[in-house]
């Protein structure tokens, strides 16, 4: 029988029909931590990574984990001890990259809402960068920073107003979206803040969205922002640094193949050097492209059930585990964790939660030989899974695990409930 290739392969794999996660078999995982439960490849991690890296061989460039993908503190480890900076979008993330050990110099602290105190506690700690995302943050940051006698480093976020194709919820670069300033206002902007005495700017900074497949919209806004470049330095405001933020996409289904960050890189640092601009500093903020396809949740199978219209399986994991379906109409792979020796059709179920909502749903129409006991594995949920997840139904978050080769370590308990309401009072 041939084997599936999934997802994440080789670091998800079956092997005589068990699938492994690298040298771990996944059902003995489940076995000693209980379901839901997350599985990470940190090898895999590291091989997305080394893609960039060699992406970026003998170029000037800073890698910074776009942490709102997937924020657990092993992972930022992972990424810190690899060399990496972070991308970061509040000020709890600031202290969970702290706390990972990572380098606050190689932090961007991105977002269209910072608070007064959020920009305080980045000013104070040090941070490489502010990605400021409009003229009314510029004139708060600066006054923030007067106050502390500092000047903050500033990159302003410009929207290209290039569509980058993809859910128009996970599109940030259209005239449309909250992101960034309009690219036609971006050099009286610049000379703004140019004019601001608690400001640096240093550089200028681009994201068009998220799991972006084609390599076009990347062209097409690399080409705006240089236009922008040119035309804010003949204004007299050097810029150290450009920053192409992140957004490249994963293989979730073989429906829209990604390139590679590798082959991607090559294409826009061609035309980087064809412009004269390939030995500028270069920042990039990837998230789902280095953890997407390295983590998966194992779930088990709690019913069947079938009816006149739809048969449901009912698993144990749900939309606060796994929220991009009900969000994105996200799709998952969902295979078996132990494989069936028949190669027949199975049964087509709708996997749903047991949340009550009905759209508690993680796959839609799936082909599946299961039995109640049986445990599933949603693929590809590294990225914006975790990281998305919350208590509704007071359900605790679920555990965690980062494997290596032929070991696997807890990296977050399973959540009890009572830490789900740790923080609530109750009347006198």
């Amino acid at each position: 029988m041939t084997l599936p290739v999934l997802p994440g392969h080789p670091h998800f794999a079956y092997r005589d029909n068990a699938l492994f996660a690298e040298d771990v078999r996944v059902s003995e995982l489940a076995a000693t931590y209980g379901t839901p439960l997350f599985i990470y490849s940190k090898t895999a991690m590291l091989a997305a990574l080394a893609s960039y890296q060699r992406g970026f061989e003998g170029r000037d460039a800073q890698i910074c984990y776009a942490m709102k993908a997937n924020s657990s503190l092993a992972v930022l480890q992972v990424f810190a001890r690899a060399g990496c900076g972070f991308d970061i979008v509040s000020g709890g993330e600031l202290e969970r990259v702290q706390a990972a050990g990572g380098d606050l110099k190689k932090v961007i602290f991105s977002g269209v809402g910072k608070t007064r105190a959020e920009m305080r506690q980045a000013l104070a700690a040090g941070i490489g960068c502010f990605n400021v995302e409009s003229e009314a943050e510029l004139d708060v940051l600066s006054a923030v920073a007067a106050g502390m006698k500092l000047r903050a480093p500033v990159s302003i976020r410009v929207n290209p107003n290039v569509d980058p194709k993809t859910h128009p919820y996970i599109s940030t670069g259209l005239k449309g979206n909250k992101f960034g300033v309009a690219h036609e206002d971006a050099l009286r902007i610049y000379q703004h803040a140019a004019s601001l005495e608690g400001l640096k700017v240093v550089g200028i900074d681009c994201h068009i969205g998220s799991q972006i497949t084609e390599v076009t919209p990347y062209l097409d806004a690399m080409d705006r922002v240089l236009d922008l470049v040119a035309a804010i330095e003949a204004a007299g405001i050097p810029l150290a640094h450009i920053d192409f933020g992140g957004g490249l996409g994963i293989n979730y289904n073989d429906d829209d193949m990604p390139p590679e960050a590798d082959a991607l890189w090559r294409q826009l640092l061609a035309k980087l050097d064809a412009r004269g601009y390939g030995d500028r500093k270069l920042m990039v903020e990837p998230g789902r492209s280095l953890v997407g396809n390295a983590g998966i949740c194992i779930t088990e199978v709690l019913y069947l059930k079938p009816g006149e219209q739809k048969n449901f399986c009912i698993i144990d994991a749900a939309m606060n585990d796994l929220p991009r379906p009900a969000m994105y109409q996200a799709f998952h792979a969902i295979v078996p964790v132990e494989r069936a020796a028949s190669e027949s059709a199975g049964v087509v179920y709708d996997v749903v939660g047991p949340v009550c909502e009905s759209g508690d749903w993680i796959g839609r129409d799936r082909a599946l030989h299961v039995a109640a006991g049986n445990q599933l594995a949603v693929m590809s949920a590294g990225a914006y899974c975790m990281s998305m997840a919350s208590n509704y139904n007071t359900r605790g978050r679920a555990a965690e695990l980062l494997v290596e080769g032929d070991l696997a370590r807890l990296i977050r308990a399973r959540e009890p409930a009572a830490d789900t309401f740790r923080g609530e009072l109750l009347m006198p």
